[in-house]
């Protein structure tokens, strides 16, 4: 389509949306509200929700864009991403769509980009091909994400790594919750941290937990994570039946935990602390020091079936309640 058609189809009474004269739309599909300004070329094939701000130079390929998005100036957006509603996208930032791009070569289809709702990715960033930028997750000004993004994680850095969580409403940044006094402090999603006994003498320390007593249930498995990169995150996932006790028996590690509302983040740094994480809790480890050892007791062998890897999944059964 010509400049000039594009403008005349602009400014058709019968468009519910804004542009101005200086943009170049291809595409039909663009919702009420949405505001379109000056030198954006929005490709053919594109879909533009509603009440959207696409700020000057904005490049648009073929994708699909929700509601309420705002795209500043100069972001380039490759063939095939998604961005879902609620997004924030800062100036300049570059969403890639080939892995491995030559000169005058077009792959038949391109990797699929989903931009979770309510996302905000800053100023500058990269966004590598095929990736899952998780929902109200945050990305720091100038990162290049060469991986998935977990929902309400905050990402920053080359190559970008994740550096804390935001709360459930993805607002404020979750503070870790030090390990400390309590004797058997409750936590969200019935977890619990435990202060176990430690006893010292001339020949060293020593601490325990007792079935019933601080280890509340019947330990059929046990395993230990260590060696772990400081910029590593491990977990993400939920368990439906299976319990899980965490003691870092050397170094230290934060945990956060998910109840599919509510975030809170426990910082395990001593052996005689102790988190229970009971089913139904979205748990991720994260933050390893060097020396760090996580010793793991869990009610069940392992079973690939228990695991919930998804985070929409997981939501979508929390949300069912206990008859799913």
């Amino acid at each position: 389509m010509s400049t000039a058609l594009a403008s005349r189809a602009k400014h058709d009474p019968s468009q519910q949306y804004f542009a101005h004269p200086d943009a170049l739309i291809e595409s039909g599909d663009i919702g009420p509200r949405t505001n379109i300004w000056a030198f954006v070329h929005v490709f053919e094939g594109t879909r533009i929700g509603a009440d959207c701000n696409i700020c000057d130079r904005a490049f648009i390929e073929a994708s699909d864009i929700g509601d309420r998005v705002t795209l500043k100036s100069n972001v380039q957006v490759a063939e095939g991403v998604v961005i879902k509603d609620d997004v924030f996208i800062g100036p300049n930032v570059v969403f890639a769509n080939d892995p491995f791009p030559r000169s005058k070569r077009h792959l038949a289809s391109y990797p699929r980009t989903l931009v979770g709702r309510g996302a905000s990715i800053g100023a500058n960033a990269t966004i590598l091909p095929g990736l899952r930028i998780g929902a109200l997750s945050m990305i720091g000004a100038g990162s290049v994400v060469t991986r998935d993004v977990p929902a309400r994680a905050i990402v920053v850095g080359n190559p970008g790594y994740v550096t804390g969580y935001l709360d459930g409403n993805g607002k404020d940044r979750l503070k870790a919750r030090p390990a400390t006094s309590e004797a058997a402090a409750p936590l969200i999603g019935g977890a619990t941290l435990y202060r176990l006994p430690r006893i010292t003498s001339y020949c060293g320390h020593l601490s325990f937990a007792e079935l019933n007593q601080s280890l509340p249930f019947p330990v059929s498995r046990y395993f230990l994570v260590f060696g772990v990169p400081g910029r590593q995150i491990r977990g993400e996932h939920a368990h439906k039946k299976l319990h899980q006790y965490l003691v870092a028996v050397h170094g230290s590690c934060s945990v956060r935990l998910f109840d599919g509302e509510r975030s809170e983040e426990i910082l395990l740094d001593r052996p005689e602390c102790a988190l229970h994480v009971p089913p139904m809790v979205w748990s991720t480890q994260y933050r390893y020091s060097a020396d760090a050892v996580l010793l793991v007791l869990a009610s069940d062998i392992y079973r690939e079936g228990d695991y919930i890897r998804d985070i929409d999944e997981y939501q979508s059964a929390v949300a069912q309640g206990p008859g799913r």
